[in-house]
Parts: C-alpha cells; sequence; structure tokens
C-alpha cells in the first residue's frame, strides 16, 4: 500500500447558513483509512437494502419497511462527526443508523424477518430498531410532530440539540414543491440557526455535523441541519416510487449524484485506492449480506412466551391484571 496517497483535500459545497456568520469549510481532509471506512460503511448500508428489498419480495420481510438506499452519506458522515456517547434518535428510516451506531447486517435482517436473533429479538421490525444511546424509529406521519414548540423549548433552554431533516425531496408520494410554499427547511427554525448541506456527499455531511456538534458543545443551543438527499425506493415497499417520479429523474441522480460513486471517484482520481481494492471490498460485503440474509431466514422465530418479555426494564414488583399465564411480563433475554 506503500503507492498509495495517505491523505487528500477536496473541495465540498458550501452550505447555506440561516442566522450564522460563519460556516463549515469548504474544504475537506480525507485520509486514506477514513476513505476505505465510509466506501464499506456506505456499500454495506447499500447492499443490505437491496437484499431487503429481495427478501421483502419473497414475502420473508413483512410489514413495515422503509429502505435507506441512496441516503447513505447522511447516516455515514453524521456518525464520523458525533460519539457513541451521543444520543442519536430517528425517524422510520432506521436501518442505515442502526448499523452506523455498531449494529450488524445479521441482527438487522434478522429483526426484519422477525427472529430471535434480531437487535430487538424480533419483535419491533423495521422501525424499531436500538441500540446503547439510539433511539431507532419512530412512526412520525402517523405522529403529531410539535416540531415548533420543540425549537423553542430547545432555544429557551439552549439544548445541545441537533435537528437533521433529512429531505430526499418527497414526503411519501408527495415533492417537497408541491407540500411547502417554501423549501428552506434550515430556516424553519426560524430563530435556531441552520444549514442546508449537500446530504450526497459524505464529506461534506462530515464537516457540516462536525460544525453543528461544535456549536451545541460550545453551549450555544440548538442548530437546524436541512440535509439534500434521495431515496432511491419509494417511501416504503409498498410504493413502487414511480408514480409520482419518473424512472429517469431516479437514473440521473444515480448517474450523477450518488454518494458511494463520489467517494470512490476521488479516491481513485487522487490515487488513495485501487480499482482492484474496491471489488475485494465489494466481495467481502456481498458475502456478509448474503450470510446474515441466510441467518435470518434460518434463525428460529421468538416463541410466544417471549410476546410480553422487555416490557419493564425490570420485572414488575406487582400482578398485572389480565395478563395470560404465558405472559409474565419478565425483562429476560
Amino acid at each position: 500500500f506503500a503507492d498509495f496517497t495517505p491523505q487528500a483535500t477536496f473541495d465540498i459545497k458550501k452550505c447555506d447558513l440561516h442566522r450564522l456568520e460563519a460556516g463549515p469549510p469548504v474544504r475537506a481532509e480525507l485520509t486514506r483509512e477514513q476513505g476505505l471506512q465510509f466506501y464499506r460503511t456506505m456499500q454495506t448500508v447499500r447492499r443490505m437494502e437491496l437484499k431487503a428489498d429481495q427478501l421483502y419480495k419473497q414475502k420473508i420481510i413483512r410489514g413495515f419497511c422503509h429502505l435507506y438506499d441512496g441516503q447513505e452519506a447522511c447516516a455515514a458522515g453524521i456518525e464520523a462527526a458525533i460519539t457513541p456517547s451521543d444520543h442519536l434518535i430517528t425517524a422510520y428510516r432506521a436501518h442505515g443508523y442502526t448499523y452506523t451506531r455498531g449494529v450488524s447486517v445479521k441482527q438487522i435482517l434478522a429483526e426484519l424477518t422477525g427472529r430471535k436473533g434480531g437487535v430487538a429479538k424480533g419483535k419491533g421490525g423495521s422501525m424499531h430498531m436500538y441500540a446503547p444511546h439510539f433511539y431507532g424509529g419512530n412512526g412520525i406521519v402517523g405522529a403529531q410532530g410539535q416540531i415548533f414548540e420543540t425549537f423553542n423549548m430547545a432555544a429557551l433552554w439552549k439544548l445541545p440539540c441537533i435537528f437533521i431533516c433529512e429531505n430526499n425531496q418527497y414526503g411519501m408520494g408527495t415533492s417537497v414543491e408541491r407540500a411547502a410554499a417554501s423549501t428552506d427547511y434550515y430556516k424553519r427554525g426560524d430563530f435556531i440557526p441552520g444549514l442546508r448541506v449537500d446530504g450526497m456527499d459524505v464529506l461534506c455531511v462530515r464537516e457540516a455535523a462536525k460544525f453543528a456538534a461544535d456549536h451545541c458543545r460550545a453551549g450555544k443551543g440548538p442548530i437546524v441541519m436541512e440535509l439534500q438527499t434521495y431515496r432511491y425506493h419509494g417511501h416504503s415497499m409498498s410504493d413502487p416510487g414511480v408514480s409520482y417520479r419518473t424512472r429517469e429523474e431516479i437514473q440521473e441522480v444515480r448517474s450523477k449524484n450518488d454518494p458511494i460513486s463520489m467517494l470512490k471517484e476521488r479516491m481513485l482520481s487522487s490515487k488513495m485506492a485501487s480499482a482492484e481494492e474496491f471489488k475485494e471490498i465489494d466481495t467481502e460485503i456481498r458475502k456478509e449480506v448474503d450470510d446474515a440474509a441466510q441467518f435470518s431466514t434460518s434463525d428460529p422465530e421468538p416463541p410466544l412466551e417471549d410476546l410480553c418479555n422487555h416490557v419493564f426494564c425490570s420485572d414488575p414488583p406487582l400482578d398485572v391484571r389480565g395478563v395470560h399465564p404465558w405472559s409474565r411480563l419478565k425483562s429476560v433475554s
């Protein structure tokens, strides 16, 4: 590996600013190790989501399933800018963040198929995956999102919160232009500073997230980040995703603005890695995902007596009325 460039600096898109005198840098440094890790992370999420698509179409995964392919740079870039002890809360499209928070592909796919080896022991599914300091999944489409009250209290109390809007251009089947008179979501905090970021560029996301984290840790209060990104699949697996947009639109984003291709081309042009090395990583990832898929279809389903376990963090100190003999509400694995 001696012939490879160990580190390079790249120009990145300038962020749009709201109530900020200065923003994140417009040049980002990347080491070879960081670049390969970004590639591995994003490519793993991409392959995992494509495998989930396949399992869903085989009717092995049932129910809600929201895929993250196309938006990988958001999760990878944010995770690179925060610490494992920082708390992360997602909406329902949670698979990518579940992986970047340290959960294995095997645990994620097994959760999607409802198996004991899943990250939530097969009882959560696509929208309810959890890890330490990670609260994955919220059916926010069906929830009341009192976002303005939240902005207000966070600003009053100067809470160290980064509010992130992953703007993938469509809310279910409605484009942002049809849904909002103003699509400047990074300004929605009004009295809270905001950034609009190229969410397809992992370096841009990382630098913006670092800036936002430093803002919060300096005691300056909350900040809003709008990540302009794109989802390749429909809203969920029940949505083919082509009734409200064209296949040509999707293909254009894939060909011109794909986050994985962008990183790969940067590293190749800077001689930070070789095409053969990327192929080796792809082969390793494909095997990891295939092995995880095999596990997710062979691992046993949780038994009926586990249905009501883990409702409480410890065994309830009193009898709960109406509980069946096989549902003891035990907090056991």
